[in-house]
């Protein structure tokens, strides 16, 4: 979830396509439009764009955009020290489009762009739109790139490029040439049969309760409209089945699932994709596994939408309206729409509802509800209940069965009167850790979600699950139990210890269900293990489950060591400077793929898109020195654990050796990441006091400033050596669902000669 203050921006961008309105790259946002970045690392931008995009789009591909021969683009390519082409993984084009926007926004304009993606206008707007609010992500803005054209190099080009072939051999010798596991080589193997598979006698003990989470591999925009894209492999739900999760949710847009007598030009496509969701919810159900639809709604619309229907037109946010919800034919929209899905779509689980997020959708789901002539003679509370009311009356005339969770998301201080109005046969659900108290480096702060380094449950969901007690309804707690954006980069975080205190404190509260994780943590993984176990036994002791799962992940010999670690990276994590800007902004999720620059960009920090080098916006409330020395305690107390996870790896039955090499790979690039943030703070630290406005520093200050830089570089230059190998070998690394890959093995090589480039230009200046 994104923050509250760009709602405004949102409102802009959240609306589906309605209708194909035959943009053209002129038509799609901009913003400010400023000057891009350069990379002096490179020859030039040719050179650039030719690095970034090398392996995730095929040489041919690259010469028609740049209007040039494939063999131009091979030749660029081998001057540089890049490894001979090869085949682009099938997958790339449908799961890691995202990867090649956010990589190429700096260098080219949309029109080439577009070329490069095989996208349309329309397509690429819908994307930036629906695609987890990928337009945020990028910071409100597209850079004014210049066409790039193929120009013969020039001479001082070409000595550029020898010396960066010289630098990637020097650095990582014949490894660059080999190939490692190919990108969403891990679909593949979720396509096969668990192995090893669970023996009978641990089968036994279903846990008790709704358990649902998001998958690991799913596409968040429209993952309907293509029926020969699996999202959901039948690997991939034998495995969460099997760890006790019987849901899986999606995201989906109401308007495009059913056609709408009363809206006409709504619901295009509407068939493909309810046949695909159809035999989804077949096939899951083999696995006990129910899937849920994630109902964000009803989504604002343009004002083009409203003419001759301002009797539900609603509150204006940007050039969008909401669909008034106190119109009685809205309501009667919203449920008509979901009877029609349930109806025609037999067996599927439920909903669970946003009402009050940074998506615009009713007139109160931003506090507006006074600048509506209907809305402004009502509560938020009366509102926000009454639109969960109208889904709960649609799902439940389509299947009585069904399950309709509503979330308390963005409720505030009427959250007690909401869920006094919810229609008894709610399930209401609250973020776990939400309002927690913390105190990290001196620094006092509240937890806002998305945190496992801070251990729910807090305050605010232990009174609101009271209330719905209360009121008669059923609980879910929603929790993240692999990873959050204090880090997502790799598939789980093994700070076992962190989610059994967890999983026993929600035991204690009687909570009837929990919600797994967000777009991001659906990877079947041994902090899974631990919920399982929880919801067989909810008085179970948490070391006896730690134990019991370390036995068998890493046999009785290796369990020991493997406990160790975990106890090590639970008691690490625990240092981690959280805070809900610093989840967003700072460069967790890009770690030593994140350049360095050697004079400051003036771009700010976004949503996990672009870190830049925006320390004051990474940093939240902490001090820059106290968040850089934050993560190095993370890094430092992290890395106490490896030696530990290493010998239990060593340790472990033939049958469990590659589930646990997979845990060390992920630890380890799990301490490289906070490592490197702290390198990064620690850099831009030293840059800026290089460059401090005021008395210009001393002789001997700079020359301890400089020091420091060097010592950043240094290390960066080691973490993305070590990384590369361990993404190399690992196609998880680096993988996000709803932003796709963050780094490619690739990018790791170009941060080695970004830090070789800016090391080069402190010494010609001392």
């Amino acid at each position: 979830m994104l923050c509250f203050n760009i709602h405004v921006t949102l409102c802009t961008l959240a609306c589906a396509a309605l209708v194909s309105l035959a943009l053209g790259a002129a038509d799609l946002p901009a913003g400010s439009a400023p000057k891009p970045l350069d990379f002096p690392h490179f020859p030039d931008r040719m050179h650039a764009f030719t690095w970034r995009n090398w392996s995730l789009v095929d040489p041919a591909r690259l010469a028609k955009v740049l209007e040039t021969s494939a063999d131009n683009v091979l030749a660029v390519a081998e001057s540089m020290g890049l490894p001979a082409a090869r085949p682009v993984p099938p997958e790339q084009d449908a799961r890691g489009y995202i990867t090649v926007i956010r990589r190429n926004w700096h260098l080219l304009p949309y029109d080439q762009l577009l070329v490069l993606l095989g996208m349309s206008a329309d397509q690429l707007a819908y994307t930036l739109r629906e695609d987890d609010f990928l337009f945020i992500k990028l910071g409100l803005l597209k850079p004014a790139c210049a066409p790039l054209r193929y120009t013969p190099p020039t001479d001082e080009a070409r000595k550029r490029a020898a010396e960066i072939k010289r630098l990637v051999q020097e650095t990582f010798g014949n490894e660059l040439q080999e190939p490692g596991e190919p990108r969403f080589g891990f679909i593949q193997q979720f396509m096969q049969p668990a192995q090893p598979a669970r023996p009978a006698d641990k089968r036994d003990g279903t846990p008790a309760g709704l358990r649902y989470i998001y998958s690991y591999c799913a596409l968040y925009g429209d993952a309907l409209a293509n029926p020969n894209l699996d999202p959901y492999p039948d690997g991939l739900l034998e495995r969460l089945a099997d760890l006790g999760v019987n849901g899986i949710w999606m995201h989906t847009v109401l308007h495009t699932l059913a056609p709408s007598p009363a809206f006409p030009e709504l619901g295009a496509g509407h068939e493909v994709r309810l046949a695909s969701l159809r035999k989804l919810v077949e096939r899951a159900r083999r696995h006990n596994i129910a899937i849920y639809l994630y109902m964000n709604e009803p989504r604002a619309m343009p004002a083009a939408f409203f003419k001759d229907r301002a009797d539900i037109k609603g509150v204006q946010e940007g050039d969008h309206f909401a669909m008034c919800t106190s119109s009685p034919a809205v309501r009667e929209w919203l449920s008509g729409m979901l009877a029609h899905v349930f109806t025609n779509v037999p067996g599927l689980g439920g909903v669970f509802t946003i009402t009050a997020s940074e998506n615009f959708t009713n007139c109160a789901s931003h506090g507006r509800q006074k600048d509506c002539p209907r809305c402004s003679k009502r509560t938020p509370a009366e509102i926000i209940a009454e639109v969960n009311a109208a889904i709960e009356a649609g799902v439940h005339r389509g299947n009585a069965d069904a399950k309709v969770i509503a979330w308390d998301w963005g409720w505030g201080g009427y959250a007690a009167d909401v869920i006094a109005k919810l229609p008894k046969s709610i399930w209401f659900m609250s973020v776990s850790e939400w309002d927690k108290p913390i105190e990290r480096g001196g620094v006092k702060t509240t937890v806002g979600e998305y945190s496992i380094s801070a251990v729910g449950p807090g305050p605010r969901a232990t009174r609101h699950w009271a209330l719905a007690r209360q009121a008669g309804l059923k609980t879910v707690a929603k929790m993240q139990v692999n990873n959050t954006w204090e880090l997502s980069a790799v598939p789980y975080l093994p700070v076992l210890d962190l989610i059994a205190e967890h999983c026993q404190g929600l035991a204690a509260t009687g909570v009837d269900g929990v919600m797994l994780s967000w777009s991001l943590g659906g990877y079947p993984s041994p902090n899974l293990e631990v919920v399982r176990a929880f919801g067989q036994d909810p008085r179970a002791r948490a070391d006896t489950v730690l134990d019991a799962i370390a036995r068998e992940r890493f046999g009785a010999e290796g369990a020991p060591n493997a406990r160790k670690a975990w106890t090590a990276f639970s008691n690490a994590f625990r240092e981690f400077p959280y805070h809900v800007g610093v989840l967003y902004n700072a460069p967790m999720q890009y770690g030593p793929a994140n350049l360095l620059f050697a004079a400051p960009t003036g771009y700010h920090a976004t949503m996990v898109g672009f870190p830049y080098d925006d320390l004051n916006t990474w940093r939240g409330p902490y001090p820059a020195t106290v968040f850089a020395d934050q993560f190095a305690k993370v890094a430092s107390g992290w890395q106490e654990g490896i030696p530990f996870l290493q010998r239990a790896a060593e340790q472990a039955p033939p049958d469990r050796a590659a589930d646990a090499q997979s845990e060390l790979r992920f630890a380890e690039a799990a301490q490289l990441h906070f490592r490197s943030v702290a390198n990064q703070a620690r850099f831009v630290i030293a840059r800026d006091a290089l460059r401090g406005k005021g008395q210009p520093p001393d002789a001997g200050q700079r020359k301890e400033r400089t020091e420091e830089m060097r010592r950043a570089l240094q290390d960066e230059l080691q973490t993305a050596r070590r990384l590369f190998t361990l993404a190399r070998l690992d196609s998880r690394i680096g993988y996000e669902a709803s932003n796709h890959y963050y780094y490619v093995p690739h990018d790791l090589v170009e941060k080695v000669i970004n830090c070789r480039c800016i090391l080069d230009a402190l010494r010609v200046t001392e």
